[in-house]
């Protein structure tokens, strides 16, 4: 797994790379309805490496992770999904919250796992 420092520079360089891809296509994606869904989808892709770039800036700071980053990072995806479309604002909140949702999941799953580690040892 990759460092809290790393990581944190990953994301933001994919956060670079997809809201510069979305607006330089936000004519594309603004074109149809189908479009309309996909540049929803690509804002909550904004939405999960923003929110890992917080995180991972929070820890690093050692301050605790809590809510106030999925705020954050959501009202940044909302903001770069209006850019688009007003459709993709809704579709951007609808897949950022499945995908906060299996983040949620996946991270208790990792956790269970590395406490039964932690209890082998």
């Amino acid at each position: 797994m990759a460092g809290s420092g790393s990581s944190m520079l990953y994301s933001f360089l994919l956060f670079i790379v997809i809201l510069s891809l979305q607006e330089m296509y936000r004519g594309k994606l603004a074109s149809t309805e189908l479009f309309t869904i996909f540049g929803g989808f690509i804002s909550s892709l904004l939405f999960l490496v923003s929110l890992t770039f917080i995180g991972n800036f929070q820890e690093t700071s050692g301050m605790k992770t809590g809510w106030g980053a999925v705020i954050i990072a959501e009202g940044i995806a909302l903001i770069a999904a209006s850019t688009v479309h007003r459709v993709c604002i809704t579709t951007c909140f609808l897949f950022s919250a499945g995908l906060l949702y299996e983040v949620n999941k996946l991270s208790g799953t990792m956790l269970s796992k590395s406490e039964s580690k932690a209890r082998r040892l």
